[in-house]
């Protein structure tokens, strides 16, 4: 079992434009389901901490509802952590749940850098869909680079935006930022299901893609467990090997004793 943190935005209000918005549930219930059926343990934060504003649930979606229902996930979503006081070490993983708040309150948040690198640095794996990929700028790793340099990834498309009619609104356009920092932007057709995965970065492009970049994660994590059992096994292996050697000299000493 591995522990992975969703972080989530404190936004509550689409710019000054008096809509309401928050975490995308349907980007927040998906993963959690793929992660907690693969028996990982799931942790919450957000930016501000506390109890973070949602957008509408989906009462048709059945993920949706039981994501909403579920008493644990209830309770840590009720205080969640800030993110500035968030040991990044205690997890394994860390997934952005998008949503056009995370626009304005990911990119510049030190705390999300801080767990987003640390993850990365020490082999964990970090997801984003949507527009989660906004706490993936400015991200920088411990050799210097950007996590985004040279490496490909998806996220909310330009045209998704002009679709979506938030173009005019948004602080940038999340894709172009991501290229400015030196990603390679995959786009596919407008609310059409993409992740994209480069080593241990996993990326989606919207909401359709949530579910989908969790079982990408879910397979770098499996893979991880894998390893680290064969590791526990060769290490066994080796102990078990190195008492076998000390019975049979022990046991030639006996036959053979010295006079």
């Amino acid at each position: 079992m591995k522990k992975i943190l969703m972080v989530l935005t404190s936004v509550s209000e689409i710019g000054d434009t008096g809509e309401a918005t928050g975490y995308n549930v349907a980007e927040a219930a998906h993963p959690w389901k793929v992660f907690k059926d693969s028996g990982h343990f799931v942790d919450f934060a957000s930016i501000q901490g506390g109890q973070p504003p949602r957008d509408t649930v989906d009462t048709e979606d059945p993920i949706q509802v039981a994501f909403t229902e579920d008493e644990t996930t209830r309770a840590g979503l009720y205080n969640t952590a800030r993110v500035d006081v968030i040991d990044p070490s205690q997890y394994d993983a860390v997934y952005l749940v998008g949503g056009h708040g995370t626009m304005w309150d990911f990119p510049d948040s030190e705390g999300l850098q801080n767990i987003v690198a640390n993850v990365y640095n020490t082999g964990g794996v970090v997801g984003a869909v949507c527009h989660g990929p906004a706490g993936l700028v400015n991200v920088e790793l411990d050799n210097g680079f950007r996590l985004v340099e040279g490496r490909r990834v998806a996220a909310f498309t330009n045209d998704e935006e002009v679709a979506a009619e938030k173009d005019k609104i948004i602080p940038f356009f999340l894709a172009d930022r991501l290229e400015e920092q030196g990603a390679t932007h995959v786009p596919a057709d407008n609310w059409a299901e993409n992740v994209v995965v480069d080593e241990r970065l996993v990326t989606g492009q919207n909401p359709a893609s949530a579910a989908g970049v969790a079982k990408e994660m879910e397979k770098l994590l499996a893979e991880a467990i894998h390893q680290e059992k064969a590791e526990e096994s060769d290490e066994a292996d080796a102990v078990r090997a190195e008492k076998d050697a000390e019975k049979a000299a022990k046991k030639a000493a006996e036959a053979h004793p010295e006079h």
